[in-house]
């Protein structure tokens, strides 16, 4: 467990360099969300041959909620502020804590329910003194995207060892949706060039490996508490990258959250969530 609940930090760590890539590079947020993908689909490809499969209807429904998590993300980077994007998508929790019962069979313990309010307080003190007002559909897609993430939790928990398809597919899926707004962007530098292969091998598809791996032997909850280390390293690139400083609120709230993340690794959640498998048998 301790290993699973590693592979989930690790993917964390990678997602929180998007941020500061999308606010580096001049792309469009359609060409941003294509390339990526497309990328992201090619190595995961030819990396894990068994994800070449087609997808049961299972895993379908999984790709399409992953490729509305990470289209609608960029486009939401590129439309509001990143604060903004990522805090509004890492609600997931809460609607994993919802969904996780009905879909999964899975009931969140006593450790996990302790634990959400821990993690809820540390990412709106985090992002106190950083959430921006206006820039309504920017908000709406991310808030969208905290739904579609949460779907893309459950869908890969769900399908367990089909994951791998579910990433190619999905990819492919993200990829192919927005190539045609993509292709009418402004022309790439070769800085662009470096940060969409950097998006798409490093802060897309091995981020999700990762996170797959990590999912198979983790309840949808604790994962998608876990990874709310996204949100507190982010601001860290973007401060080096990017000189976006964190406020005062900022480090209170990130100290919470890395202290909870360090509590429910080490601890684990003390007797934990059956698994759907375990549920169907009981």
């Amino acid at each position: 467990m301790l290993r699973s609940r590693l592979y989930l930090l690790a993917a964390a760590v990678l997602w929180s360099t998007a941020g500061a890539a999308v606010k580096l590079s001049s792309l469009s947020a359609w060409q941003l969300a294509s390339g990526r993908s497309l990328v992201a689909a090619l190595v995961l490809a030819l990396a894990i041959p068994a994800g070449r499969k087609l997808p049961s209807w299972r895993g379908l429904a999984a790709s399409v909620a992953y490729a509305a998590t990470v289209v609608s993300f960029i486009l939401a980077n590129k439309l509001t502020t990143s604060a903004n994007a990522i805090f509004l998508q890492d609600t997931a929790p809460l609607y994993v804590l919802l969904l996780s019962p009905l879909l999964l069979r899975e009931r969140p313990s006593r450790g996990e329910l302790a634990a959400v309010p821990v993690f809820l307080l540390g990412l709106s003190l985090f992002f106190l003194d950083q959430l921006a007002p206006g820039q309504l559909w920017g908000n709406v897609i991310a808030l969208g995207s905290g739904v579609a993430f949460a779907l893309c939790i459950l869908g890969l928990r769900a399908v367990g060892e089909e994951g791998s398809s579910v990433l190619v597919w999905g990819n492919l899926i993200a990829g192919a949706s927005v190539l045609f707004p993509a292709l009418s962007g402004p022309a790439p530098t070769s800085l662009d060039i470096g940060l969409l292969i950097f998006l798409g091998v490093f802060q897309l598809a091995l981020a999700y490996a990762l996170f797959q791996r990590g999912l198979r032997e983790t309840p949808a909850v604790e994962a998608s508490l876990l990874i709310l280390l996204e949100p507190v390293l982010n601001p860290v690139w973007t401060f080096l990258f990017a000189g976006e400083r964190p406020g005062p609120w900022a480090i209170v709230g990130g100290a919470i959250i890395l202290l909870a993340t360090a509590w429910r690794t080490l601890l684990g959640s003390g007797g934990g969530s059956s698994s759907p498998a375990e549920a169907a048998q009981g």
